[in-house]
């Protein structure tokens, strides 16, 4: 069968590249930037597709919102630090958040995209706060053993711990250019990346040492 022919019969790789285009234009011009025809261009089909399968543009941004926190909700959930000592978990728990938003900039520019809306599209779906309840789950598993075991200060918050990692993982890449040019000195991006990620993991392990 040609290559285009599976093409038209799979609706399933149709949705995924619709979803793939739009978070690809959503992250460069936001939600009321972005159009359809963009989309569908990125997708390699019409909008009259797009809006068969999503309905609206509002609609498909909802969905790459409950996609990307998806996938990095299970990026953390397969790291598989239930077997890990508490520590070597958290700073592994760290380091891979501190990864993931580096090689996933699209998702870190949705996020400020959403955050610029005051969070109008994301408070709409129920499931991205179930999706959500995961990295706290995984935290507060690391949390609880370190504290057991009297490595973790027993008055650690997981929303907090949870907050601190986010917050330098973030600006790590929100802020990417203009902390460099201005405070960056003679390093490179390399040795900035090296240092930052060192950051994050010393910062959360200092954190939650006990006093």
């Amino acid at each position: 069968m040609p290559a285009t022919a599976k093409r038209k019969n799979d609706p399933e790789g149709l949705k995924k590249r619709i979803l793939a285009g739009a978070l690809a234009v959503f992250a460069e011009f936001g939600l009321q930037g972005a159009r359809m025809e963009q989309i569908a261009d990125h997708a390699q089909t019409t909008k009259r597709m797009v809006v068969y399968h999503f309905s609206s543009k509002e609609n498909l941004y909802v969905e790459v919102l409950e996609q990307v926190y998806q996938a990095i909700r299970q990026h953390e959930t397969g790291l598989n630090l239930a077997e890990m000592p508490p520590v070597i978990a958290m700073a592994r728990l760290a380091e891979a958040s501190f990864d993931y938003h580096i090689s996933h900039p699209d998702f870190m520019r949705l996020v400020c995209s959403e955050n610029l809306m005051r969070g109008r599209y994301i408070s709409q779906s129920t499931r991205i706060k179930t999706l959500n309840q995961s990295a706290l789950d995984v935290l507060a598993d690391i949390l609880r053993r370190g504290k057991d075991s009297g490595v973790f200060d027993a008055k650690a918050e997981t929303v907090d711990v949870h907050r601190l990692i986010s917050s330098i993982c973030t600006h790590n890449v929100a802020n990417r250019y203009t902390f460099h040019t201005l405070f960056g000195g003679n390093e490179n991006e390399q040795q900035s990346l090296a240092r930052n990620r060192q950051l994050v993991v010393d910062a959360t392990l200092r954190y939650l040492r006990p006093v």
